[in-house]
């Protein structure tokens, strides 16, 4: 049987996702990621570029609300929206520096926003992060009682 294979990083989401993006700081691998995840059939909104705090608030805001599926932010190390979106009820941010942290992230802790560092990331790890964030459609069913811990942590805030 013919046919055209999907897209790398497509395999577990053939829904469409709308992605929230943010950063502190214009970067040509800001506009690569946007590309890549548009290439693999997703929707994506850049949020306006702001400081650190401001903008980690922002997509984490916006993911937590329901107005984009998932996150991805940026900043120089990663550490300072990693850490801001985290203080968001309901957001799982993930600094992830390699593929296979990326996946374990989604996997094992539902996460629901990827955070990348702009000074140590390049374009090809990019891609690689990306499709292993996407490989994952759902959690990994054995985890969820940690999953719901880290929901009960939110709801204690």
């Amino acid at each position: 049987m013919g046919g055209v294979d999907p897209p790398r990083g497509f395999e577990s989401h053939p829904l469409r996702l709308k992605f929230l993006l943010g950063t502190d700081d214009s970067d040509s691998l800001v506009g690569s990621v946007a590309r890549l995840l548009e290439e693999r059939g997703h929707e994506v909104v850049e949020a306006p570029v702001s400081e650190w705090p401001q903008v980690a608030r922002r997509v984490g805001e916006g993911v937590a609300a329901g107005e984009a599926d998932q996150g991805v932010l940026f900043c120089w190390t990663g550490t300072g929206t990693s850490m801001a979106a985290n203080k968001v009820a309901g957001v799982r941010a993930a600094l992830a520096w390699d593929p296979w942290i990326a996946k374990g992230a989604r996997e094992w802790n539902d996460a629901n926003v990827l955070v990348m560092s702009l000074k140590r990331t390049d374009v090809s790890q990019a891609e690689a992060i990306l499709d292993a964030w996407l490989s994952v459609g759902e959690p990994d069913p054995e985890e969820q009682a940690n999953i719901d811990a880290l929901e009960e942590l939110d709801r204690r805030r």
